[in-house]
């Protein structure tokens, strides 16, 4: 009869253990822990930033774009979460950022006022919010591609490389942004110059592989 509570209990008490197994995933490392941790606060601190700059933008074309990009990121944590602790196919998988914005880009320099730091909070303009927003990106892109090369759950990292392009993807939607505006000038070398790089590189011959 004590064998018997004994067998109830250890079957009581395995089960719940059985459940949360189902549900919760250990086949990380630890570096592959730290660096996931890293990804995720990243991506809680750009979807906090943006909250930020949606309450002092003016411009409804970047207030479109912030909307947009931000649900989007919301959607990519929730998918990112889900792989991270479960570490098997999320429930809605990774999905394309499609941008909005036209890809033609405006080249040449034109002069303008110099630039220096913000004395205050009120001095802050689009061309601020859309820089920061482009910051925010960037960083977002460096620590994927990092975290992609090290983490060992094949799950997780394929959530994670497949997220890479959709944050360039954003990226250049706010790049485009800000040089249709005059933010954002792209400098081009003389046309000689230019020229001489082009024609400075020969394609290899293909290697058969044994």
């Amino acid at each position: 009869m004590q064998n018997q509570n004994q067998n109830q209990m250890q079957g009581g008490t395995q089960m719940p253990q059985n459940m949360a197994n189902q549900s919760t995933s250990y086949n990380h490392g630890a570096h592959e822990m730290l660096d996931a941790h890293e990804l995720i606060g990243d991506l809680i601190g750009a979807l906090e930033q943006y909250q930020l700059y949606d309450q002092h933008i003016q411009d409804q074309e970047l207030k479109d774009i912030l909307q947009r990009q931000s649900s989007f990121m919301t959607q990519m944590y929730n998918t990112l979460i889900d792989a991270f602790q479960t570490g098997q196919d999320p429930k809605v998988p990774t999905q394309q950022y499609k941008m909005q914005q036209s890809n033609e880009v405006t080249y040449g320099m034109q002069p303008g006022q110099p630039k220096k730091p913000k004395q205050s909070v009120n001095e802050l303009s689009d061309e601020c919010f859309s820089s920061f927003m482009l910051g925010q990106m960037k960083a977002l892109a460096s620590t994927l591609t990092m975290a992609g090369t090290e983490v060992n759950n094949p799950v997780l990292r394929r959530i994670i490389g497949d997220s890479v392009p959709n944050v360039i993807e954003m990226g250049y939607e706010l790049f485009l942004y800000q040089n249709k505006h005059g933010y954002y000038q792209v400098p081009q070398l003389n046309q000689q110059d230019m020229n001489t790089m082009l024609q400075g590189y020969a394609k290899a011959p293909q290697q058969r592989m044994h």
